[in-house]
């Protein structure tokens, strides 16, 4: 281990062990996967914390030899052992990358598209690109690049073959096949009463496909191809966020669909219940009119649905009457 230390202070990389790990080190060969809690901090006297990955609750995955955008991880990944707890300082050149890694990191806590914004370009090109990365405290890292602490904490280490690949990781051959099984995991626990883990297959089958669809030309038959699979795995996706009651999140997707298919009945009819979950009643009105002039089969369904809309509007009238009548009196 000391051997280990002295390589990293070699290379610009400062270890300092918190709390000591269990058993061996691991054999951190090609395919490993090390599942972990980080937090990053900037190298100053208040050592302000950037990313924490508890804040989510949800560890980071990362699969050794699979050149993530940050390769310093892996280096310092590859000295731990499980349960251990440790600090790594990482010098300026380890860390330029960063603000773009996290960025990616944060698109995919709070549900977003990992590859947002990037195109067919490297990392430092696609940091000169773009005015702004969306998060004030990465463009101000990004502007003035400085070294970073990271204190890390090994939860889990799996040797290739022992665990199930997530998509993110996958070949582009992997992807495909497992598209449709991701797809059919998903309807499966949906049926199952499991709305939020159905949702996570339905995002991870969505990431697989939306990663393919980075490398076509936008607009090409593939592109569109993909995009054709990608719509109706986005509108399971939307059912799970309606039952969730992540209304804005519905509207969203929902609203990109019909950007591109003006005529999808199912896009009309999630974003109508959306808009009506969040008394934009115009809005769902006017949606609901669209799903009846595509599909006047569903007339009885929106019906229903305008029924269920005119008494909850009704209800909050008598409700707010009670409430301002005592301020007006």
């Amino acid at each position: 281990m000391a051997d280990l230390i002295a390589k990293l202070r070699a290379d610009g990389i400062q270890k300092r062990v918190v709390q000591e790990g269990r058993g061996e080190l691991p054999d951190y060969q090609d395919g490993t996967k090390a599942t972990f809690h980080y937090r990053t901090l900037l190298c100053s006297p208040d050592q302000r914390v950037l990313d924490d990955s508890r804040t989510n609750d949800k560890p980071m995955e990362l699969i050794i030899g699979k050149k993530f955008k940050l390769p310093v991880w892996e280096t310092i990944l590859c000295t731990m052992r499980e349960g251990e707890l440790a600090e790594f300082l990482c010098d300026t050149k380890h860390v330029v990358l960063y603000p773009t890694v996290s960025k990616s990191l944060r698109n995919i806590a709070a549900g977003k598209d990992p590859l947002e914004g990037q195109r067919h370009c490297c990392g430092i090109a696609q940091m000169h690109e773009h005015h702004s990365l969306g998060y004030p405290d990465l463009d101000e890292l990004q502007q003035n690049p400085q070294p970073l602490i990271f204190a890390i904490e090994m939860l889990k280490v799996e040797g290739r073959g022992s665990y199930r690949q997530d998509p993110w990781a996958m070949s582009d051959e992997e992807k495909m096949k497992a598209v449709p099984l991701i797809h059919q995991e998903g309807n499966e626990l949906y049926k199952q009463g499991k709305v939020q883990e159905a949702a996570a297959k339905y995002y991870d089958a969505i990431a697989c496909l939306k990663n393919l669809q980075m490398k076509e030309q936008p607009g090409s038959p593939d592109w569109i191809q993909l995009d054709q699979q990608i719509t109706p795995l986005l509108l399971n996706y939307c059912q799970c966020k309606l039952l969730s009651e992540e209304y804005y999140e519905v509207l969203d997707h929902c609203s990109s669909i019909l950007n591109k298919y003006e005529d999808n009945v199912k896009a009309y009819f999630k974003r109508a219940k959306a808009h009506a979950a969040v008394w934009n009643a115009a809005e769902a009105q006017a949606d609901f009119a669209k799903v009846l002039q595509l599909d006047p089969s569903l007339g009885p369904v929106v019906a229903r649905e305008l029924r269920n809309l005119e008494s909850r509007l009704r209800q909050k009238d008598d409700e707010d009457k009670v409430r301002f009548k005592g301020i007006f009196s």
